[in-house]
C-alpha cells in the first residue's frame, strides 16, 4: 500500500517577524522540510508590509505545495494597536492559503505548547528543543518564530494523523515522556 505524502505550511503570524514551519509527512515518517523568517518589520509602509507577508505565504505554497495550513491564533494581550497589526498579519496569511484553496486551521499559542511539549505554559525554548529531538535538526534558529511556527504544522499534524494526542499531563520526566509515547521517539537509523 503506497501512502499519500503531505506537506503542512505552519505560520507563526507577525507584522514586524512572521515565522513559517513546514513539515513532510510520508506514512509515519515524519521530518523538516524548511523553517525560516520573514522580518516585513524592517519596511515602513504597514500596507507594504502586509503585500509582503501575502506575496510570500503565497510563494511557500507555490513551491512547497502544502496539503494543509496551519496558522497560531492571535493571544489577547492588553495592546489593542498591537493586536490589530497582528490580525492583520494572520489574515493576509489566511487570505493566501485559502487563494491558493488550502483549509486553515487555527491553533491558540497554548494549545500548540501542550501538543508539543505536554506543557501549555512551556517556554519558546523549551518548544525549540523538544522539536529538535522530534524531527532531527541541530540548528538554531536564529529567532523563535520559526520554530514556533513549526510548531504549529506540528501540532497540526498530531490533531490530524489519528494518532492520538500527547498524554504527558502525568510525566515528571524525559524517561516519562518516552515510557508514555513509544511511538513518537524516532529511532537512530
Amino acid at each position: 500500500m503506497q501512502s499519500k505524502t503531505k506537506i503542512i505550511l505552519g505560520i507563526d503570524p507577525g507584522t514586524v517577524v512572521m515565522g513559517y514551519g513546514l513539515l513532510k509527512i510520508e506514512g509515519q515518517q515524519v521530518s523538516l522540510l524548511d523553517l525560516g523568517v520573514l522580518q516585513p518589520g524592517k519596511i515602513k509602509d504597514n500596507y507594504k508590509r502586509l503585500q509582503l507577508i501575502f506575496n510570500t505565504v503565497s510563494g511557500l505554497i507555490t513551491q512547497y505545495k502544502p496539503t494543509a495550513f496551519a496558522i497560531e491564533a492571535p493571544f489577547f494581550g492588553k495592546n489593542v494597536q498591537s493586536m490589530l497589526k497582528l490580525g492583520r498579519a494572520q489574515g493576509v496569511s489566511i487570505a493566501a492559503a485559502m487563494r491558493h484553496g488550502l483549509d486553515v486551521t487555527e491553533y491558540s499559542p497554548k494549545k500548540v505548547k501542550q501538543a508539543v511539549t505536554g506543557n501549555g505554559n512551556a517556554s519558546k525554548e523549551q518548544v525549540m528543543k523538544m522539536l529538535q529531538m522530534l524531527l532531527h535538526f541541530k540548528d538554531n534558529p536564529k529567532q523563535y518564530d520559526a520554530t514556533d511556527a513549526l510548531a504549529v504544522a506540528f501540532c497540526h499534524h498530531l490533531e490530524t494523523s489519528g494518532t492520538g494526542k500527547i498524554k504527558l499531563s502525568k510525566s515528571k520526566s524525559w524517561d516519562d515522556f518516552i515510557k508514555q509515547n513509544p511511538g513518537r521517539v524516532a529511532q537512530k537509523k
